[in-house]
């Protein structure tokens, strides 16, 4: 279960966050800090006690707008420690999500905090703190061989192109600056809270989309749904495996979970193109 520590600044909507945290079964203990300098002590004194000391703390739900530091600074700060805890950003301000996500922050709450999206954050950082105490069973030699999945090729898809003849692209901004990415150089999309994030060969970028909105756009360019979190190319997985009862997808070098609502479908699909 989880140690939380929130912090904010106003001290009504602290007490608001906490008792939602303290409803949710996941969460072991909540506690509350009105300051980043408050927080960062609470934090330090954790990181030294251990992950199985009394002061352990699993994920720092953070506002961002807070006098003195703010939970961007607190962020980084702890950017530099070993094994930080998990952060997640609670905040009534949307123009900081990239930012956010380059901190590498679990999630992006907007204020005011419903408890249906705050249920969700939690079960996001409870899954990755479960992970990370017990190691994944691919770190170990597996049981059955990976499956080689021949290359896909998507289906034609009629559409409004960039001018010039170029492939249909995305725009993405990042610091102010618009950027256009293909859609055919984008491998999967992660859900990130209210945005998705594109991983392409050359890197990831956040757009503001929800992924059930990429999952209906791109179904007819060869995306498809492996997890309630993941989309991907269809044309991009390069190896499917079996292990235990679980099925995973290795993309270029990312393994991504296929949950088993989508196991079956995804495995017709790759067989299906295996016969021609």
């Amino acid at each position: 279960m989880l140690r939380v520590l929130a912090v904010d600044d106003e001290k009504p909507a602290l007490e608001e966050l906490l008792y939602l945290l303290r409803a949710d079964p996941r969460v072991h203990s909540a506690e509350g800090a009105t300051d980043a300098t408050e927080a960062l002590r609470r934090i330090s004194r954790a990181l030294d006690a251990g992950p199985d000391g009394d002061d352990a703390i699993d994920v720092v739900f953070l506002d961002i707008h807070m006098a003195g530091l703010t939970g961007l600074d607190v962020a980084k700060l702890l950017a530099g420690f070993a094994r930080p805890p998990l952060i997640v950003f609670v905040t009534a301000h949307e123009g900081f999500a990239v930012q956010a996500f380059d901190l590498k922050a679990v999630d992006y709450v907007l204020k005011p905090v419903r408890r249906e999206r705050l249920a969700e954050a939690v079960r996001r950082v409870s899954d990755l703190a479960e992970s990370a105490r017990e190691p994944r069973q691919s770190a170990h030699p597996h049981p059955h061989a990976p499956v080689s999945v021949p290359a896909y090729t998507p289906p034609a898809v009629t559409g409004t192109a960039v001018p010039g003849g170029t492939p249909e692209q995305i725009p993405v901004e990042l610091g102010g600056v618009t950027r256009f990415v293909a859609i055919d150089d984008i491998a999967y999309v992660e859900a990130q809270g209210d945005y998705a994030r594109l991983h392409t060969a050359e890197g990831s970028h956040l757009v503001r989309i929800p992924l059930s909105t990429l999952e209906e756009r791109w179904a007819s360019r060869g995306f498809v749904r492996i997890h309630r979190s993941h989309l991907v190319a269809l044309g991009r997985i390069d190896e499917l495996r079996l292990d235990a009862g679980a099925t995973t997808v290795r993309v270029g070098s990312a393994e991504l979970a296929v949950s088993r609502r989508h196991a079956r479908q995804l495995r017709d699909l790759l067989m299906r193109h295996a016969r021609g």
